[in-house]
């Protein structure tokens, strides 16, 4: 599986910016597809996923202000940003989980960073 992201940029304070994912190779095997943050000196941390059957999940930053939709047909995922905080700065990854078997929680995948900045 590779993940291509885009749509990260510049943008101020209170301003709206979408990022975009596309999927391609084994697709097939993609169960959960999503977008995590990281910033300077902290870990990679979750901001939104789409897992078929268990639905959606945002971190608490990004409840109310994100929302993460999926393109099935187009193996797609985009995370709509808005309400923009300077606390939302960094570079934000693709990613994506196969399908769990027995005892095993599926292979992960990450796409290249898309750096997003929001000035105050």
């Amino acid at each position: 599986v590779q993940l291509q992201a885009s749509g990260g940029g510049l943008v101020q304070d209170g301003g709206s910016l979408t990022l975009s994912c596309v999927a391609s190779g084994s697709t097939f095997a993609i169960n959960s597809l999503g977008w995590y943050r990281q910033t300077p000196g902290r870990q990679r941390e979750l901001v939104a996923t789409h897992t078929p059957g268990s639905g959606i999940n945002y971190s608490d930053s990004a409840k109310g202000r994100f929302r993460i939709s999926r393109d099935y047909a187009k193996n797609a995922v985009h995370l709509q940003m808005g309400s923009l905080k300077p606390e939302d700065t960094g570079t934000y990854y693709c990613h994506a989980r196969t399908y769990p078997s027995e005892g095993f929680s599926g292979v992960e995948y990450w796409g290249r960073g898309t750096l997003v900045t929001v000035s105050s």
